[in-house]
Order: C-alpha cells, then sequence, then structure tokens
C-alpha cells in the first residue's frame, strides 16, 4: 500500500531519457574509452555546459540547479564524503569509486523492487555530458538553494 501512494506521487516514476539539445563542441573530446575519473572536474567551460545539461535532462527529478529538492536523489552528495578525507591517495580513490558509481547510475539507471526509479541513459548522453553533469553538480555543493 505504501509503495503504491509513493508511485502515484507526481515524478515518482521514470522520466523517458530524451536527447538534451546542448552543444558540447566546446568540450574536449574524450574518445570511445571510458574514463575512471572525470576529465572535466573543476573545468568551467564544462560546468556551464552541465548546467545546461541538468536543466534539460535531470531538473525534472533531482530539482532545479540541483540545488532544490525533487523527488529523487540529491546529487551533490555522491562523493561528498571524499573531500573530507586527509589522505591524499584515499581521497583520489574515494573520488574515482564516486566517478564510476555516478557514470554508472546514469548510463544504467536505477530499479528497486522491480521498478524503474532512472531510466537508464546509455545511447542518449555521451561520454562528454556525463562528465560534463558531474562537473556542474560538484560546483553546486557549496552554493545555497
Amino acid at each position: 500500500m505504501t509503495l503504491a501512494l509513493l508511485l502515484a506521487l507526481p515524478g515518482a516514476e521514470a522520466a523517458t531519457p530524451l536527447a538534451p539539445t546542448v552543444d558540447l563542441s566546446g568540450l574536449p573530446a574524450l574518445g570511445d574509452a571510458w574514463r575512471e575519473e572525470n576529465p572535466y572536474r573543476g573545468n568551467a567551460q564544462a560546468i556551464e555546459t552541465g548546467r545546461s545539461l541538468y536543466a534539460q535532462a535531470c531538473a525534472r527529478c533531482h530539482g532545479a540547479e540541483s540545488l532544490e529538492p525533487g523527488p529523487a536523489a540529491n546529487l551533490r552528495l555522491v562523493g561528498l564524503y571524499c573531500q573530507r578525507l586527509a589522505d591524499p591517495e584515499l581521497a583520489s580513490r574515494c573520488t574515482r569509486d564516486a566517478d564510476y558509481y555516478f557514470r554508472t547510475t546514469v548510463l544504467e539507471g536505477k530499479v528497486r523492487l522491480g521498478v524503474e526509479h532512472m531510466p537508464p541513459w546509455t545511447g542518449v548522453l555521451s561520454q562528454e555530458a556525463i562528465w560534463a553533469l558531474r562537473s556542474f553538480i560538484e560546483a553546486q555543493r557549496g552554493a545555497k538553494p
């Protein structure tokens, strides 16, 4: 009964992934081999590109600018703990793990108890788009809603 009520909430169902119309030509091409770590981290162009991508592909479920709550997870929390680690090697490994989690989740989507909560974006978002999204979301961590 509770699950049925949650699924009835607006936005609780997964969205149909539609390719965003964002120009990625200003970003360095990454090729076909997936990077283990976000190569655009801290890149101002990637952050702005990610902002546009986020508005078109993510905001509906994850909240405007990733600052306002949405029905889905707060993406600014992915890998946040890594910033608290004092050991640089451990922090780097933690960040790579968080990048892997983010990338895999975006590509494969999320299904829990047979219910699709996030659709897979494989074939819809390129590697450049996914890492630009990650860069934007990370840049939002210090912003206030």
